[in-house]
């Protein structure tokens, strides 16, 4: 059997604070982006589970403008992410394939509406949908 090496593990700090900043420095993103790419997709677990990206972090803030930096660098969208940016069609289509997706826990236990909520206006034909409005 071949072995293929792999990069050392990113710092436990570094994927912590990045993770963390998502929540609402899209300056420190940046930063801490630049001077690590692997951290792109990168996740934090707060305890007993809790997993998070900082797509994941920026989603249920709904920090835009982080989240849409991160996907433009290639992040990994999810369900709530998808959600948060109002990708109504992404949604519909996650949950014609999975319907209990819909009930799913997203970081921090936030459901899957909330996240809508938290994309305001440029989310509402997601929240009409999740809400049985559309």
């Amino acid at each position: 059997m071949m072995s293929v090496s792999k990069p050392a593990a990113l710092a436990d700090e570094l994927v912590c604070e990045f993770v963390g900043q998502a929540h609402g420095s899209l300056d420190r993103v940046r930063e801490l982006l630049d001077q690590e790419p692997r951290l792109l997709d990168a996740a934090w677990d707060w305890g007993g589970g809790d997993w998070e990206t900082a797509l994941g972090a920026a989603a249920h803030m709904g920090r835009r403008d982080i989240a849409q930096y991160l996907l433009d660098r290639g992040a990994r969208l999810d369900l709530f992410s998808a959600a948060m940016m109002g990708y109504v069609e992404i949604v519909r289509s996650v949950l014609a394939a999975q319907p209990s997706a819909r009930h799913a826990p997203g970081p921090h236990g936030i459901p899957l509406e909330a996240h809508a909520r938290a994309g305001g206006e440029a989310a509402a034909d997601v929240l009409a949908f999740l809400t049985g409005g559309e």
